[in-house]
Parts: C-alpha cells; structure tokens; sequence
C-alpha cells in the first residue's frame, strides 16, 4: 500500500510530532495513550499525526486549544505550521449538481404559488396551544 500524504506534510517545516510532545510535557502526561484521552480522540488519531498520515485538523486544534489555554497561532507556530493564509479549493461550498436541481425545482415551485398574507399571530395561538393565560 502506497504510503498516502497530506499537503501540509510537503512543506519542510511540518512537524506535528514536536506539537504532540510539547502538549505531552504540558499537561504532564506520559503517553500517546493519555494525550488521546485528555483530548478526547481515539488513540489511532495521534498515531496518524505522528506518522504524517493524517494533519492536525482545525477540530482538534480546536480542542487543544481548550485542553490547554494555548492559542491556536501558537500550537499551529509548534507544529511548523506557518501559513498565513488558508486556501479552499473553488468547488467547495458550490452545491452539488442534484442540489442544484432540487433548490431550482424549489424556487420554481415557490414562483408558482400566489402569496397567501398568513396572520401569524392567529395561526401561532391556535396551533402552537397558548400557555399563557
């Protein structure tokens, strides 16, 4: 099986491992295994760090930054991490082609009907049951 890495691991100053051990020696822990406790992840999570086959992804960052009181710059400074800026690729955040579909079918739909004014005082008393008495 192909060894699989992430785009962060090829920039030369990624060491995830260095961020791992700062936070072991933080909250004064002895192992993997405790770390992946206090951050509440599954053990095999910090092994993929560890090995480059998995990055520190913003929810753990996240967590880590709970853990410890450290700010997210910093823990992202310990791990090499040194970009300034993230890039997200042009087709995320774009609907997929059936959602498409079904939002274009929707907003057609809602064009069709003739606006009906609702009395929402009205129809919020008498459905939702009035508690106040």
């Amino acid at each position: 099986m192909a060894q699989q890495h992430h785009a962060l691991s090829s920039q030369e100053s990624y060491n995830p491992n260095h961020l791992l051990d700062i936070l072991l020696g933080k909250m004064q822990l002895k192992n993997d295994a405790a770390l992946s406790r206090m951050l509440e992840v599954a053990p095999p999570v910090i092994s993929k760090i560890r090995h480059h086959r998995l990055p520190v992804g913003a929810s753990l960052l996240i967590r880590m930054h709970e853990v410890t009181g450290m700010s997210i710059r910093d823990l992202r400074d310990l791990m090499g991490d040194r970009r300034t800026k993230y890039r997200l690729s042009d087709a995320q955040g774009r609907p997929k082609p059936e959602e498409k579909a079904a939002q274009a079918a929707a907003a057609a739909a809602a064009q069709q009907q003739p606006q009906q004014p609702q009395s929402s005082n009205e129809n919020q008393s008498s459905s939702s049951g009035n508690y106040a008495h």
